[in-house]
């Protein structure tokens, strides 16, 4: 990793944003896999996407887990963060595009537009931005 002092502002923005968006998905990954119940009932919108199931809830808290690894690592080596971040950027794409789907064939409410904007739309749309911000990223 380059050192601080020689690092131009935009690299450590791009590096803060990384650490930020890693931050926020380990906090989710670790809330998952520690109270996976407590994560269920306490995000909004859930309990509609059908019934508590404990595997399942850990099994995606790996996947942010997987995620938080990808974007701490593409913090620390600028010059691979495009295809680190670009890998996390089209898990959480799927993601809300399977989220926009079942909305679509009426699966889930029409509410969850809303409902999942914060948590679902806007994390694909930001780490998508991100990827293409450190295509050229040079340490």
């Amino acid at each position: 990793m380059e050192q601080t002092a020689t690092a131009s502002p935009q690299m450590l923005l791009k590096r803060a944003a990384l650490l930020l968006l890693g931050l926020a998905s380990l906090a989710n990954a670790l809330f998952m896999l520690a109270a996976p119940q407590s994560w269920y009932q306490t995000i909004e919108g859930v309990p509609n996407t059908g019934p508590y199931n404990v595997h399942f809830v850990r099994d995606i808290g790996m996947a942010y887990l997987t995620q938080a690894v990808l974007l701490f690592w593409a913090a620390w080596q600028m010059a691979r963060a495009f295809p680190l971040v670009l890998a996390v950027a089209i898990f959480l794409g799927l993601h809300a595009v399977l989220h926009f789907w079942d909305i679509a064939e009426e699966r889930l409410p029409l509410e969850h537009l809303l409902l999942d904007l914060p948590g679902v739309f806007l994390p694909a749309l930001i780490t998508l931005a991100l990827a293409l911000w450190c295509r050229n990223a040079q340490e």
